[in-house]
């Protein structure tokens, strides 16, 4: 089938998507939303429960201990053109991570966690040190931020400045509801990847390449260029009806799994609104409302969770082309579950191709062709 739409490729206990509803290890996108930190989340992923206090409280320990980069990463990035790729940056310095960890090779349980503890605390100082160091600014040092919200450490290592509560929170919530989303061509590339007992580098990298494919992870760039475009809520009609006329694309609507709506854009929605408010400015939030309406009414497609998801960044103050680094931050999380997953209990990831190409052929010497 083309996309491997509906091939069941492997059993997980990690994500399930049923009817329209999105729930991690059994629970609802929206009650996590609502209620989970993401650490919680990382905890519920990773381990298949929701961690007590003191888990909790060691997770985060764990997290704001590794956070620090080597210094060697941000020499790295000072070798990058300014404006070179920012996902590319991201795929080379989580690649060079790999020689700094001395628990590469082994598979076993203990070392899978430790390493992903790792991973994921330094993947918020990575994107921020991106950002700083193409700006001419200096990066600043996870260890000098007394915090444990890898929400909050992003948010403050980007800007260099301790975030509002109401980003912070904001930040949070887009990490849970990105964090994980059953067997997506990312995370699919990364269970490949270690299904041939490679390292968790290397699955990691091949996700975050697949990641950075524009019919994946940049959408909600998209979104944000198109909102630019327009300008005002009073262009909105205009501009979607010569899309629409003249048969083009636009981004950040419908999905392949969800039929009746992301239930992760409704809760976007909200954030965006509640941004909107804080900033006392609610042109981007009134702009994608009644662009949602139009192509609903005109379309019949639904806002995805890209759709939503560029108005939150865009409030928060995060450059449009880290949005999918961002997105990788958080997605870091369910690719790290989905590798270990693939290491317990591994089967080598060999499909078949159905082939349509030339019947059986005869072979003639080369001076009689």
């Amino acid at each position: 089938m083309a996309g491997l739409a509906d091939i069941i490729a492997c059993d997980s206990t990690i994500c399930s998507i049923e009817d329209g509803v999105l729930r991690y290890r059994g629970y609802a996108i929206e009650e996590l939303a609502e209620h989970a930190s993401f650490e919680e989340v990382i905890y519920l992923l990773w381990y298949g429960r929701l961690p007590n206090c003191h888990e909790l409280k060691a997770l985060k320990q764990d997290l704001a201990e590794n956070a620090a980069l080597p210094p060697r990463i941000y020499d790295l990035l000072r070798m990058y053109a300014p404006w070179g790729n920012a996902m590319a940056k991201l795929r080379t310095c989580l690649s060079f991570l790999t020689h700094f960890d001395d628990e590469v090779m082994d598979h076993s349980f203990a070392a899978d966690h430790r390493k992903a503890v790792r991973i994921m605390a330094r993947m918020a100082a990575i994107v921020a040190a991106i950002e700083r160091i193409r700006s001419g600014r200096e990066p600043v040092d996870p260890a000098t931020i007394r915090t444990q919200s890898l929400a909050e450490l992003f948010l403050w290592l980007l800007a260099g400045e301790k975030p509002e509560p109401v980003a912070v929170k904001a930040m949070d919530k887009c990490l849970v509801l990105h964090a994980e989303h059953e067997l997506n061509a990312s995370t699919f590339a990364a269970r490949v990847t270690v299904s041939t007992m490679s390292d968790t580098y290397s699955g990691m990298v091949s996700a975050i390449g697949t990641l950075k494919g524009a019919l994946h992870g940049n959408a909600n760039e998209q979104v944000a260029l198109m909102l630019e475009e327009i300008g005002d809520v009073d262009r909105v009609e205009a501009y979607i009806d010569g899309k629409i006329a003249d048969g083009g694309l636009i981004m950040g609507f419908g999905h392949r799994v969800y039929k009746n709506g992301d239930p992760r854009a409704r809760v976007l929605k909200e954030l965006a609104r509640e941004l909107g408010e804080w900033r006392q400015d609610t042109r981007w939030y009134d702009m994608a409302v009644k662009v949602a309406g139009l192509v609903r009414e005109k379309k019949g497609l639904l806002p995805n969770v890209d759709f939503y998801s560029a108005v939150v960044y865009t409030y928060l103050g995060i450059p449009r082309d880290l949005f999918t680094l961002v997105f990788a931050i958080s997605r870091t999380s369910g690719w790290l579950a989905h590798i270990m997953e693939q290491h317990e209990n591994n089967r080598l990831i060999r499909p078949r191709a159905n082939y349509t190409g030339k019947g059986a052929g005869t072979w003639l010497p080369l001076a009689d062709r």
